[in-house]
């Protein structure tokens, strides 16, 4: 089986095409080959020029080893297990190969060329034979909302006979600008799902490589609870808990996206965390770190310590808990025009507009995609004019300075200055503290320290491919307290979701006053 990726350098570009090498980690000049359990990968470059460069994962599968170890009298030992699409077709096999082969790529790093593996670049990807029973139109859902332009064309069942029409086999051509890693983690999730088959048994570790690749992308993809059970191979209890962490990725409700029930509990801190059946005899001291659940049981009165207690209710999810310390805490600050900074595809402008206390509402992001889904999600088309007129959408950097954004009441920056560059951070501090200088500043991060609990997460890494930065409370305090006396503000600090006794809470936010409110905010307690 083949996959091409096919990168044009723009008219405008300082760098050539075959930096695709370095991204790739494969160098253009040899051809590499690759062993695999069920056969061997191989890369090179059909075309190497600094205007257009191609590499080409050529995946050659051997039936004998694909079946190599399985026991005669398992179900599935059959001829079929022999004489099969496998070695031709674009499988789960393939996806398998792409993981394993572009794993640096996959997951964006690139040492040598850091910034050409953030920025989007215009790409071909092709692939002469994917199996989707579906059709064609399965591949339009499944690519398009991703910012592909899909070329899928059905295969004859055979061209010497074309009365027996199409097989279920597509050629697929996908063009587009955006990230290497995103390109191939679409690929690395859609593939087997288009297939709709796997090539191994479906364990709990495979929602863990479900939220790697599609954290990005796939909570706010249409399709997201197909895809996701096609992934899982319709594993239910799988398919509920990926569906409530992609909930705590694209900070919805669980029950919005059919994540919850009465009889199965997922127990979450930001995102990460295990599954476990309701009722005091499923709980440990473990399960109850982050997952909105007081361990005394004073939540919700479950009546912690006792046999015949009713299954407790789920608890909000922490992307709820921090929406909700947000409005708290703009609401007692007294705040009616508020900019929601690096406000992505809307969900704090969602709960905003819901509250008519704020008659002002500005969402600014770099990002004009996340803008547009973020009108889209809203709906502003469809709101009553005395709603929508309340909402302003605005494309900016935040390490820029921008006289749109001066004389607010409060700015919220909800889960961004991880995002930023360490070296940019002053910039932003500029921009947002000096130059708009409203009088509240709310600024919520992640606790790095609480990582540890995170089943999945491998020492040293981060919740999200796209932080730069993750702080312990201490560093946090430690930049917080700088920005405010050098820029005319006190702070206080919230710790949000249920607390490790260790380690703290999985969020933390910084409420910054200006100087000229202090007096008032001051009689709350709790300022440094």
């Amino acid at each position: 089986m083949l996959l091409t990726i096919t990168c044009t350098r723009p008219e405008d570009a300082a760098w050539p095409a075959t930096d695709l090498g370095f991204l790739l980690h494969k160098n253009p000049d040899r051809v590499q080959a690759f062993e695999q359990s069920y056969g061997t990968a191989h890369v090179l470059y059909p075309e190497a020029t600094a205007s257009r460069c191609t590499a080409a994962l050529v995946l050659e599968v051997d039936p004998i080893r694909l079946v190599r170890g399985r026991e005669r009298n398992t179900p599935d030992f059959s001829l079929g297990q022999y004489v099969n699409d496998r070695p031709y077709a674009a499988s789960s096999l393939l996806s398998v190969a792409v993981g394993q082969v572009f794993r640096t790529a996959l997951r964006g790093r690139c040492e040598h060329r850091e910034e050409l593996a953030r920025t989007a670049l215009p790409l071909r990807l092709e692939l002469p034979s994917v199996p989707c029973k579906g059709g064609a139109e399965i591949a339009h859902r499944v690519f398009t909302p991703l910012g592909w332009t899909v070329h899928a064309t059905p295969l004859p069942l055979d061209p010497a006979f074309p009365d027996w029409g199409d097989s279920h086999y597509l050629r697929l051509e996908l063009t587009g600008t955006m990230r290497l890693a995103d390109a191939l983690s679409h690929l690395y999730v859609l593939l087997p799902v288009l297939d709709g088959a796997k090539h191994y048994w479906v364990a709990a570790d495979e929602v863990d490589k479900l939220i790697r690749a599609g954290a990005s992308w796939l909570g706010d993809h249409p399709e997201r609870t197909w895809i996701t059970r096609r992934y899982l191979a319709r594993r239910h209890s799988l398919v509920r808990t990926a569906l409530a962490r992609l909930a705590e990725i694209d900070e919805v409700e669980p029950e919005s996206v059919d994540a919850v029930d009465e009889v199965e509990t997922v127990d979450h801190v930001d995102g990460l965390g295990t599954v476990g059946r309701a009722g005091p005899e499923a709980r440990s001291e473990t399960d109850d770190v982050g997952s909105g659940v007081d361990p005394t049981g004073a939540a919700g009165d479950t009546g912690a310590g006792t046999d015949n207690r009713t299954p407790e209710v789920p608890a909000p999810s922490l992307a709820v808990a921090r929406r909700t310390a947000v409005l708290e805490a703009l609401r007692a600050a007294g705040a009616t025009r508020v900019l929601d900074l690096g406000c992505g595809e809307g969900s704090l402008l969602r709960e905003l507009l819901a509250d008519r206390t704020f008659t002002e509402i500005v969402g600014v992001d770099v990002s004009t995609r996340a803008l547009n889904i973020a009108a889209r999600r809203l709906r502003l088309d469809r709101l009553p004019a005395a709603v929508s007129r309340r909402l302003t959408l605005i494309q900016g950097s935040l390490t820029y300075t921008d006289a749109r954004l001066r004389g607010y009441d409060a700015a919220v920056l909800m889960e961004v200055i991880e995002h930023v560059d360490p070296p940019r951070l002053g910039a932003l501090e500029h921009a947002v503290f000096v130059t708009a200088a409203p009088a509240t500043i709310l600024v919520t991060t992640p606790n790095a320290e609480i990582n540890v609990r995170f089943d999945g997460l491998a020492a040293g890494e981060f919740r999200h491919h796209d932080h730069r930065f993750e702080w312990t409370r201490a560093e946090f305090e430690e930049w917080a307290v700088t920005v405010a006396a050098r820029t005319g503000y006190t702070v206080r600090f919230v710790a949000i979701g249920v607390p490790d006794p260790e380690f703290g809470s999985a969020t933390q936010m910084a409420v910054f006053t200006a100087a000229s409110r202090a007096d008032t905010d001051n009689a709350e307690g709790g300022h440094r």
